[in-house]
């Protein structure tokens, strides 16, 4: 949800209301962020204490820590422009947690670790809100919370994950039960809800934009379109090269999801490439109110699930499914239509302007890999999609480690560069997809089919 996709998929339909580039090569968020800033290719031979490799939310939120610790000597590359990939494409969703879910992280870690780790992403979400009022990044941010709606009749499923969460990780999620939700989301689907009151939403390509914005403000070095095209080891470094030039640094940072491209090959083994996929409606105006009486973000309870919250413009962004398969916007707005229209069916009609697919990293522990995996090499990957909060967390791990010694990122060792056993471990991460998708039927199915009473 906060972690969606890379391929440059996009527009359908009309544009917003405000002036833009043709929308039908951008999705939502780049075609209402502006002209993209000037960063321009790396040209030549350059020497750094940092180069990072990857210009998203990983790889600019550890240039960032590095610069905030007084280390101002970073390169960044980037293969194409800021925030192009997963950073700049996804739900918008901002709250504490990982793609591996808080009981299976206690029952890996113990209840001392699994809340330790847990901790360091609600302090990422203080962050990223601290950051961008700091460095007055314009995100569109708004402070509404967000929702768990359950999609089914069974209560438990919100009162177990409440108790944990509040026994084992010091956090409360309020409950909501279903009368109360039905005046705040207009939908019969479900039956209660908890709310996140720390969590927010916001623009991820235009916080992209301002955290590299603030990072050339601090002198470091940022080049768009510079893909990496080999690293080797150079005397007590590393070279790195590209196709318009060469970085020398002491240290550098591998932050590039699923598109390694083979730079390093255990790393490139080590994440697959999973689409979700996104819409965006028509302004909605007074419709909205029809709609979600709430600006809080909303998921609900099943694995596959939907995501959704509405924009400032009153459009409506709408996000789900989990895919191997990569898809065009029209089949994108085809599938997800069906599930919207499934929950709110007075939308019946609603124009879609933007859909879009693209792809999340994630590996087979659905965790990040935040590692060093040789001396002076680091590793920031694997953030599925739950990406915003976990990519603050290794940006401020790696730039503490890189200029402080400090050893927090072991931490995060049980979760390593395990192979994700492509090609095969596609058609596993499918297959696992359809069956949690039919458990998750088949319960509707047995309650009714609705969570109704």
């Amino acid at each position: 949800m906060d972690g969606v996709p890379d391929a440059n998929r996009s527009a359908v339909g009309r544009t917003c209301s405000t002036p833009m580039p043709d929308p039908s090569t951008l999705d939502y968020y780049a075609a209402t962020a502006g002209p993209a800033p000037d960063h321009p290719p790396l040209a030549g031979r350059v020497a750094s204490r940092v180069c990072v490799v990857g210009g998203g939310f990983a790889g600019l939120n550890t240039a960032l820590g590095l610069v905030e610790r007084g280390v101002d000597d970073v390169t960044v590359l980037e293969a194409r422009t800021i925030g192009h990939g997963a950073s700049g494409r996804n739900g918008g969703f901002v709250f504490a947690g990982y793609s591996r879910g808080e009981a299976a992280l206690l029952e890996d870690l113990g209840p001392r670790r699994a809340k330790a780790l847990y901790q360091r992403t609600r302090d990422a979400v203080a962050l990223v809100r601290s950051r961008s009022e700091r460095y007055a990044i314009d995100c569109d941010r708004v402070d509404g919370g967000v929702m768990w709606a359950n999609w089914f009749r069974d209560a438990s499923v919100l009162d177990a994950r409440r108790r944990l969460l509040a026994e084992h990780f010091d956090t409360e999620w309020r409950p909501i039960d279903r009368a109360r939700l039905r005046m705040q989301v207009k939908s019969e689907r479900y039956s209660g809800a908890l709310f996140e009151p720390q969590a927010f939403h916001f623009h991820p390509l235009k916080y992209a934009r301002g955290l590299a914005r603030t990072l050339a403000h601090a002198g470091a070095a940022i080049h768009a379109d510079t893909p990496a095209t080999s690293l080797r080891r150079d005397g007590a470094g590393w070279r790195v090269e590209t196709t318009t030039g060469v970085v020398e640094a002491e240290h550098v940072v591998l932050s590039c999801g699923g598109y390694l491209a083979g730079l390093v090959a255990r790393v490139d083994a080590a994440v697959l490439p999973i689409a979700t996929y996104i819409l965006v409606t028509e302004p909605l105006g007074a419709r909205a109110a029809e709609v979600l009486e709430t600006t809080a973000a909303v998921y609900d309870t099943r694995f596959a699930f939907d995501y959704y919250r509405l924009l400032p413009d009153t459009r409506l962004l709408w996000g789900g499914r989990i895919s191997v398969r990569d898809r065009d916007p029209q089949d994108v707005e085809r599938l997800l239509l069906r599930d919207l229209l499934r929950v709110f069916p007075q939308l019946d009609g609603v124009r879609i302007d933007h859909a879009w697919s693209g792809l999340m990293s994630y590996a087979r522990h659905e965790m990040p890999q935040i590692a060093q995996i040789a001396p002076g090499l680091w590793v920031a990957q694997a953030f599925g999609g739950h990406g915003v909060a976990p990519t603050t967390v290794a940006g401020e791990v790696l730039a503490s480690a890189i200029a402080d010694g400090d050893p927090t990122w072991r931490d995060y060792a049980d979760y390593g560069l395990d192979s994700a056993m492509k090609p095969w471990g596609y058609a596993g991460a499918q297959a696992a997809y359809w069956w949690l998708q039919a458990k998750d039927a088949w319960k509707d199915w047995r309650e009714g089919g609705a969570a109704r009473p």
